[in-house]
């Protein structure tokens, strides 16, 4: 194997994602939820620098606060140059420039994204050149939205969420974000969604698998917003409503200004609004900043982490 000797910087880009769809099932032995979500990468990316150097480090810029943002060991970028190097038998390290704009903890997997940009920057920039199953395997150790960040486009998930199988969608769906400025920890929503379970006489999950419901696979096919609007569903929204009660009265202004639909995106806090086209999208962005909220027009489906040079 050789290694690349560059001194120039790989650049590459990841998209977030909305989940469109999300049924969770009951608590797996390893902690973690059985799933059965539609996720759709969006037009709001992570770009990833990387500069070969002897340790692994990384720093943080763009247009999200990332004052709280571990840069040691326990980063997810760090976590993912180093599985690489150790995989691939790399001797080096690497230096991590990101630039992100995905919410942080906002249930759009950034975190993930810079994950997925960082595997596929370090492949190029130390030329271990893994093939995609092998890359997808080591994003699956890493999280279970790395996979998705890697492929993008529109995909079931399964499992953990990282048994992927892709899905037809036609033309482009456009969604408008209304992000929060602050996050909601993942787990601590999974927690929430199981006491509210319980609490219900005592009701636990039955055990069976869940799915995507057949009609949102159609809607997706169809390219029709539409019928898409009428699908959508997130079980862990009512956990992320009691964590955060303010996003309820954010669903009810998106529908009074024109969404077709409106969900809590993932674990939250992030509402991702369904909207007709170009135009709808601009009048809601319009009244959601009216009401002091930061709005974002994107669209989707969109490809995964990608070489933009390098």
């Amino acid at each position: 194997m050789t290694i690349a000797a560059t001194d120039e910087a790989v650049h590459v880009r990841a998209p977030g994602k909305i989940n469109l769809f999300m049924r969770v099932g009951a608590v797996q032995a390893d902690g973690y939820h059985d799933v059965a979500t539609a996720y759709q990468a969006v037009s709001l990316y992570e770009d990833v620098r990387a500069w070969p150097d002897d340790e692994f480090s990384v720093s943080f810029g763009g247009t999200v606060d990332t004052s709280g943002l571990p840069t040691d060991r326990s980063n997810l970028a760090i976590k993912a140059a180093k599985l690489l190097a150790r995989t691939a038998g790399v001797p080096g390290g690497v230096h991590l420039e990101i630039e992100k704009h995905v919410p942080i903890a906002g249930g759009m997997g950034g975190g993930s994204a810079d994950a997925a940009a960082t595997l596929v920057a370090c492949d190029a920039l130390w030329g271990t050149a893994l093939a995609k199953e092998e890359l997808h395997a080591l994003a699956a150790k890493l999280g279970a939205d790395v996979p998705f960040a890697l492929s993008g486009g529109t995909a079931i998930g399964t499992g953990r969420g990282d048994q992927l199988s892709p899905a037809l969608a036609t033309g482009s769906f456009h969604w408008v974000l209304a992000v929060a400025e602050f996050g909601l920890s993942t787990p601590a929503v999974y927690q929430e969604l199981d006491r509210q379970r319980e609490s219900r006489l005592g009701l636990v999950h039955d055990g069976t698998a869940p799915v995507v419901d057949a009609a949102v696979l159609q809607a997706l096919r169809a390219g029709d917003a539409r019928r898409l609007a009428e699908s959508l569903h997130n079980d862990l929204q009512p956990a992320a409503l009691s964590l955060a009660p303010g996003l309820g009265g954010i669903l009810d202004l998106g529908a009074a200004h024109g969404a077709l639909a409106g969900l809590v995106s993932g674990s939250g806090p992030t509402i991702a609004f369904l909207v007709d086209d170009t135009d709808s999208a601009l009048e809601l962005q319009v009244a959601l900043s009216a009401a002091r909220l930061h709005a974002v027009h994107v669209h989707g489906a969109v490809h995964g982490a990608r070489i933009i040079s390098g």
